[in-house]
């Protein structure tokens, strides 16, 4: 490898490992709000929190490496116009296209990452998410119930108190109950309690205590009885995405569901590394720039052509779900002409125009 590729690429390598850094940072700050979110409402239990974190992360992946990539090759390219290493290479004959093959070095292991992540890695990593989640729960101690704490049950029907518990969670003691509906509410106490799994579903086997059941506006209609043993079933801490929901089918799947949701799934897979290759190769346009004017405004342009893209792409599913686009033509319209703007943004760069008084006079002769 000569050693002009060698130097290009570590540049261009170490500046896109930065931005890819304090990307992760601020997305793992986002991720993990998300997941204290589920675990406070109860939907995810409180043990798996650090794996939930991660399989996420994995799930976003690619809408993260795109934009770590555009922006690190904005700092690279920007950085050798500021300090006139670019001009020096242009005088010596080394002109935009011949940082073709260290941006290729770069950028095709980032796309194939990518592709990875969203063709794979993705969809295993939240069909993954779902089942920890839901054998998780089979456990009271790992469902987020504690002694002396009130804990909402999963989707905001109800509040469930324990005065103490068994070491391995499975016995309760002073157990206090309170569930609701659209206009009934139901509060159920108990002296003991012990949790017992049928299948996928679990149940309080209550005993000793009192029911009262009644409306939750107005009205008088309140029934109570004391009971000796009474069961209850709990209500699964996170609902179980459906086994054809094509965000958790694999790729391999999905080409040969005929679905309408199934082929916008398959698009937005399909998406994210070609954008990616596509906001590369307008990086090094877009980061030229004489020496002392400030290269900011260009990273703010092409973060602005990042969100718009991918915001476009988020629509482009959706109208595909909805009918309003047709599945044969996917996301095809966004991509290629990306790709293709791309592509000639950086085999015009450093192309000097002609005059046109200079163009009338050759054509002249």
């Amino acid at each position: 490898m000569p050693k002009l590729d060698r130097y290009l690429f570590r540049e261009f390598a170490q500046s896109t490992f930065a931005a890819l850094v304090v990307l992760m940072i601020v997305s793992l700050g986002g991720v993990f709000a998300d997941v204290l979110g589920d675990i406070a409402r109860g939907r995810v239990p409180a043990g798996l929190m650090l794996s939930q974190l991660g399989l996420m992360v994995l799930n976003y992946l690619p809408l993260i490496l795109p934009l770590g990539l555009m922006l690190g090759l904005l700092l690279a390219v920007g950085r050798l116009y500021r300090d006139s290493e670019m001009p020096v290479l242009v005088a010596t004959g080394v002109g935009p296209r011949r940082l073709l093959r260290p941006v290729m070095m770069l950028v095709l292991p980032v796309v194939g990452f990518i592709a990875a992540c969203s063709l794979w890695l993705g969809p295993w990593a939240n069909d993954y998410s779902q089942r920890m989640v839901a054998e998780g729960n089979r456990n009271l101690l790992l469902a987020g119930l504690e002694a002396g704490r009130f804990v909402e049950l999963p989707g905001g029907g109800g509040v469930v108190y324990v005065g103490a518990m068994s070491g391995e969670g499975s016995a309760l003691g002073r157990v206090f109950v309170y569930r609701h509906d659209e206009d009934r509410m139901d509060v159920t106490t108990a002296r003991t309690g012990l949790l017992t799994v049928d299948g996928a579903e679990r149940y309080l086997d209550l005993g000793e205590g009192f029911r009262v059941e009644g409306p939750l506006g107005e009205g008088l209609d309140f029934r109570m009885m004391r009971y000796q043993r009474n069961e209850l079933r709990l209500p699964d801490a996170q609902t179980r995405a459906a086994e054809d929901n094509p965000e958790y089918a694999t790729t391999l799947a999905l080409l040969s569901d005929p679905r309408v949701e199934a082929r916008a799934q398959l698009h937005a897979r399909i998406a994210p590394p070609l954008l990616a290759l596509a906001f590369a190769l307008l990086a090094v346009p877009l980061a030229r720039s004489p020496p002392r004017q400030a290269r900011y405004s260009r990273i703010a342009l092409g973060f602005l052509g990042y969100v718009v893209a991918m915001n476009f792409m988020s629509l482009g599913t959706r109208w595909i779900e909805d009918g309003k686009l047709p599945s044969a033509l996917g996301l095809w319209w966004l991509v290629l002409p990306l790709l293709a703007f791309g592509a000639w943004m950086y085999f015009r760069d450093g192309q000097v125009a002609v005059p046109r008084r200079r163009r009338g006079a050759e054509a002249a002769r």
